[in-house]
């Protein structure tokens, strides 16, 4: 048995072979193609939900930085109340020292009354002390 081929139905051949070739290529182009599309795809969904994650802890920040400043907006003005309240809860120094000498000046008046008290005592009485 002899198998027997023109030229031109060798190049039909060659031409569909290549043809299949080409076929099967741009298949695996396209499914390749749509690999990637849907790997973008999933890509940017990840993205976009990570931005808005960020977006949401930046938010949070932002509210617990503003409570923030507004307690210590609230201890700056307790803290000028406080010293506005200062001087008339507590003695200045000044105040503290001039009492201090009232004091000490009626109890050295009180020591020298009995101090001549016990003086005229002993001139007086000799043995009742």
């Amino acid at each position: 048995m002899t198998v027997q081929a023109d030229f031109w139905h060798l190049v039909g051949l060659l031409l569909g072979f290549l043809g299949l070739c080409a076929a099967a290529l741009g298949v695996v182009f396209k499914l390749t193609l749509s690999h990637l599309d849907k790997r973008f795809d999933a890509q940017e969904t990840t993205r976009a939900a990570a931005e808005k994650v960020l977006a949401d802890r930046m938010d949070a920040l932002e509210s617990v930085n503003r409570d923030e400043t507004l307690q210590w907006q609230r201890v700056e003005r307790e803290m000028l109340k406080f010293q506005a309240e200062l001087p008339m809860r507590y003695v200045m120094r000044d105040d503290y020292i001039r009492g201090q000498t009232v004091i000490e000046a009626k109890l050295d008046a009180v020591a020298s009354k009995l101090e001549s008290a016990q003086l005229r005592g002993m001139i007086g009485g000799g043995s009742q002390a």
